[in-house]
C-alpha cells in the first residue's frame, strides 16, 4: 500500500513538473514565433522602405518613394531606364550633382528612380522619355528642361530650394463664357485648346502646351494659348463644334481655323509660329514671278492690289488663311507685276507654270474681288483653277490636288528635266488631246515608279508598256486599261467605255473559297455582289482584319449564330477580310474592326449598321429578329 502510494505520489510529481515545463516551454515557444515575426516584419520594413545609395545618389522605388520624400522641402529626381544610352552617359554627371548637392547648406538629396521597374511612379510622374529630371518642391513636382550639365541642374535646384520660390503662374490663358469672346474677338491670333478634366489624352497634352505656351509667350509678338474646360463651358464647346478631347482650333480676331499641326512642345511652337505669318507673301518685282513660271511646278497664284486698304485685298487674306497649308500665295502692290499678268487691282490671277500650259486651256485665270466676293468665292477659285487640264500627279500633292473623282492617270517616266522633258510633254501632249473633250474628269500624268505599289494592285506592273493607264472612280472603284500601244484614240476608247459604263473595275480579293458551306459564309471582292448583294437574301456580314483582337474575342460568338440560323435559308452569316478585299459599295463603310453590317433582301443599298454593345449570340440573334425580312419565323429563343 505504501509503495503504491509512493509510486503514485511520484507519479503525479512527474506528471505536474512536465505540465510546467510544457507551459513554459509553449511560452518560450510563442514568444520566439512573435520575435520571429518581428523579424520578419522588420526585414519587409528594411526591404519596403530602406533605401539604398548607389554612388551618392539615392534609389527610390515603388514602395519607398512616398516615405522618403515626405517633409523634405526640395528633392532632385532622375527618372530612367538601365537600357537607355542618354542615362548611362549622364550618370557620372548625376553622381557629380549628388555630391555638390550633398554639400550644399542645407544638403539636397538627390535620387534616382527605375522607371522600368516603379511603373506605378512612371505612371504618376507621366514619364515618357528617358531620362527625365524632375525637382520635388514640397512633393510637388517641376520639369526641368535645361542643360544635363552639373552647373546647370545645380543652379536650378538651389533656385527652386531658396524658401521664397514659388511655382510661376500657368502662362496658358483660361477662357470661360465670361471672357472667352472678348480674348478671341482681339487677338490676332490664339491657339484654344478644348478639354476634359477626366481625358488621358488631355493630361498627356497639358505639360507639353504649358511649355509651348511659356516660350511662345517670349515671341515678338507674343503668341498666346488658351484653354477652355469643355465639361464646365458646353456652351461655347457646342458653339465650336467640339465633340472630343482635346480639340485645338486657331482664332484670328474671333474667326475660327482648324489646327492641324503636333501635339508636343516644339511641334506647337513651330506650327504657330507659321501660322502667325502672313499666309501670303509679298512680291515687288517681275523677275520674282518670272522665275516661278519659268522652273515651278505649281500654280501661280497671286492677289494684285493698290495696297493693303484695298476692300479685296483682306477678302483675299481672309481666304489664304484656311487653306495656307494647301497652297502657296503671293500678293503685289506692284504696277510692273500687275502688268506682267494684264491685271487690274483688285483681281486675283492663278497662272499656270510653262510646262503644263496648252493651247486647250488658258495661261492666266482672273478673278475680279468686289464688294458680293464673299471668302468661299475665292476659295472656290483657288480649288478649281489651280491644277492644269492634264498636269503632274506626284506623292507630295496627290492628297491637295488629285481628289477629285473620276481621276484619269496615265503612268509613264515623268520627268521633267532638260534631258527627259521632251519625252515627257510628248506623252502629256497625247493626254491633253482627250483631256479637253472630258472636262467632267481630272486628268493628270504620273511617274511609273513613284506609283509602283499603285500599278501593281491595278494589275498593270509587269504590262511590258511603256505606257498605262487607269481610271479612279467616284466609288473608290478602279479600272486599267488593258495593255496597248499608246495614243490619243486608244485613251479616248477607254475613257468613253468608262463614261458608258462598260468597264469592269478593278476589285482586290482573295482567290473564291473551294468550299464554302460552312455556317458562316466567307466573302471575298469577287463574290461581294453575289453574296452581299442578292436580293433574295438577308445578309449579316461582318468586317474583319486577321489581326485584330476583337475579332478574335468575336470569332466563337459569331460562329455559334451562325450555326444557330444555318436551317434559315433566306438568311446568311457572313465575314470578309477586309483588309485583303475590296468592298466594291461605298454603302459598307469600314473604319476600324470588327464592322458589322445587316442587307435586308429588299434594301441592299440601305444596310443597317449594328451598333450596339453585346456582342454575344444573344445580342446579335436580337438585333436580327428586328431587322430581319426573311426569316421563316421568330426566334423565341432570344
Amino acid at each position: 500500500m505504501r509503495k503504491t502510494a509512493l509510486l503514485l505520489i511520484v507519479v503525479l510529481g512527474v506528471a505536474y513538473f512536465m505540465t510546467e515545463c510544457k507551459c513554459e516551454d509553449e511560452e518560450y515557444e510563442e514568444h520566439v514565433d512573435e520575435e520571429d515575426e518581428s523579424d520578419d516584419e522588420g526585414d519587409d520594413d528594411d526591404n519596403d522602405t530602406d533605401v539604398k545609395d548607389e554612388n551618392g545618389v539615392l534609389v527610390l522605388t515603388d514602395s519607398n518613394f512616398d516615405t522618403f520624400v515626405e517633409g523634405k522641402d526640395t528633392v532632385l529626381i532622375e527618372f530612367y531606364a538601365p537600357w537607355c544610352g542618354h542615362c548611362k552617359q549622364f550618370a557620372p554627371e548625376y553622381e557629380k550633382i549628388a555630391q555638390t548637392l550633398k554639400e550644399n547648406d542645407p544638403p539636397i538629396p538627390v535620387a534616382k528612380v527605375d522607371a522600368t521597374q516603379a511603373k506605378d511612379l512612371g505612371s504618376r510622374f507621366e514619364i515618357s522619355g528617358y531620362p527625365t529630371i524632375k525637382i520635388l518642391k514640397r512633393g510637388e513636382p517641376v520639369d526641368y528642361d535645361g542643360d544635363r550639365t552639373e552647373k546647370a541642374i545645380v543652379a536650378r535646384v538651389q533656385e527652386i530650394s531658396h524658401p521664397d520660390w514659388k511655382p510661376p503662374p500657368e502662362v496658358t490663358l483660361v477662357l470661360t463664357k465670361e471672357n472667352f469672346d472678348a480674348t478671341v474677338n482681339n487677338a490676332d491670333i490664339i491657339l484654344v485648346e478644348f478639354y476634359a478634366p477626366w481625358c488621358g489624352h488631355c493630361k498627356r497634352l497639358a505639360p507639353e502646351y504649358e511649355k509651348a505656351a511659356q516660350e511662345l509667350s517670349r515671341r515678338s509678338p507674343p503668341i498666346p494659348l488658351a484653354k477652355v474646360d469643355a465639361t464646365a463651358e458646353s456652351d461655347i464647346a457646342s458653339r465650336f463644334d467640339v465633340t472630343g478631347y482635346p480639340t485645338l482650333k486657331i482664332f484670328r480676331k474671333g474667326k475660327v481655323f482648324p489646327y492641324n499641326g503636333p501635339r508636343e512642345k516644339h511641334g506647337i511652337v513651330t506650327y504657330m509660329g507659321e501660322q502667325a505669318g502672313p499666309p501670303s507673301k509679298q512680291v515687288q518685282a517681275a523677275k520674282q514671278v518670272q522665275e516661278l513660271l519659268k522652273d515651278g511646278d505649281d500654280a501661280v497664284i497671286i492677289g494684285v492690289f493698290s495696297n493693303e486698304q484695298d476692300a479685296g485685298y483682306e477678302t483675299y487674306i481672309e481666304a489664304c488663311n484656311s487653306l495656307r497649308e494647301d497652297f502657296t500665295f503671293r500678293h503685289t502692290f506692284s504696277s510692273e507685276v500687275a502688268k506682267l499678268f494684264n491685271a487690274s487691282p483688285g483681281q486675283i490671277v492663278i497662272a499656270q507654270p510653262e510646262r503644263f500650259r496648252s493651247k486647250y486651256e488658258p495661261a492666266l485665270r482672273a478673278l475680279p474681288v468686289t464688294d458680293s466676293t464673299s471668302v468661299s468665292d475665292v476659295q472656290e477659285f483657288f480649288k478649281k483653277h489651280v491644277i492644269p487640264l492634264v498636269g503632274h500627279r506626284k506623292p507630295s500633292n496627290d492628297g491637295k490636288r488629285y481628289t477629285q473623282r473620276p481621276l484619269v492617270v496615265v503612268y509613264y517616266g515623268v520627268d521633267f528635266s532638260f534631258d527627259y522633258r521632251k519625252a515627257t510633254q510628248f506623252w502629256r501632249s497625247k493626254v491633253l488631246e482627250v483631256a479637253h473633250d472630258f472636262p467632267e474628269y481630272t486628268f493628270a500624268i504620273a511617274d511609273e515608279e513613284d506609283y509602283a505599289d499603285e500599278l501593281k494592285s491595278l494589275g498593270l506592273s509587269e504590262s511590258g508598256e511603256e505606257v498605262n493607264v487607269a481610271i479612279i472612280a467616284d466609288s473608290s472603284k478602279r479600272f486599267a486599261m488593258e495593255p496597248d500601244d499608246f495614243d490619243s484614240d486608244v485613251l479616248k476608247e477607254f475613257v468613253m467605255a468608262f463614261k458608258k459604263g462598260k468597264l469592269s473595275p478593278i476589285i482586290k480579293s482573295q482567290p473564291v473559297p473551294k468550299n464554302n458551306k460552312g455556317p458562316v459564309k466567307v466573302v471575298v471582292g469577287k463574290t461581294f455582289d453575289e453574296i452581299v448583294m442578292d436580293t433574295h437574301k438577308d445578309v449579316l456580314i461582318e468586317f474583319y482584319a486577321p489581326w485584330c483582337g476583337h475579332c478574335k474575342k468575336l470569332e466563337p460568338d459569331y460562329l455559334a449564330l451562325g450555326k444557330k440560323y444555318k436551317s434559315e435559308k433566306n438568311l446568311v452569316i457572313a465575314k470578309m477580310d477586309a483588309t485583303a478585299n475590296d468592298i466594291p459599295n461605298d454603302m459598307y463603310k469600314v473604319e476600324g474592326f470588327p464592322t458589322i453590317y445587316f442587307a435586308p433582301s429588299d434594301s441592299k443599298h440601305k444596310p443597317v449598321k449594328f451598333e450596339g454593345d453585346d456582342r454575344t449570340v444573344n445580342g446579335f440573334s436580337k438585333f436580327l429578329e428586328e431587322h430581319a425580312t426573311k426569316l421563316s419565323h421568330k426566334k423565341d429563343e432570344l
